[in-house]
């Protein structure tokens, strides 16, 4: 039985030709919050409602339209807000626990056991002293 696979899964919707729901959510949250400015400020201070428009503009735009390694601007804000509210400060603390050493023995009936051959470590070395530390589990 032939079945169809499911193809470009991350696509978004459009909902308002070319752009999608959020982006159209965007683009008309800056058109009226432009227009409540109009209303309230274009009359007594022009220069300052243009100065305004032009950020609120460039700031829909590029929360509509722009991605930063294939995800929206808004995404990256949100994660550097959380970055910037959370803690930084990671502590590593060392647990206090013997290791755990497991030697297993085959014994095949009717066979003497081969001794193992040891390795041979000179006295002084940072292996032999290595190996102490490990086996026994002090500093």
């Amino acid at each position: 039985m032939m079945f169809q696979i499911p193809q470009f899964i991350e696509r978004e919707t459009k909902v308002a030709g070319p752009l999608t729901l959020k982006q159209f959510l965007y683009l008309g949250g800056v058109g009226v919050a432009i227009f409540f400015l109009y209303y309230f400020m274009a009359e007594k201070h022009f220069m300052l409602f243009l100065l305004i428009t032009g950020t609120l503009i460039i700031g829909g735009i590029s929360l509509a339209f722009i991605k930063v390694n294939g995800r929206p601007l808004s995404f990256l804000i949100i994660s550097f807000l959380y970055y910037m509210t959370s803690s930084r400060m990671f502590l590593w603390h060392k647990k206090e626990t013997s290791p755990i050493i497991f030697k297993r023995e085959v014994v095949v009936a009717g066979q003497k056991e081969a001794p193992t051959p040891m390795l041979k470590i000179a006295e002084r070395s940072q292996l032999r002293r290595l190996a102490t530390k490990i086996e026994t589990g002090i500093e």
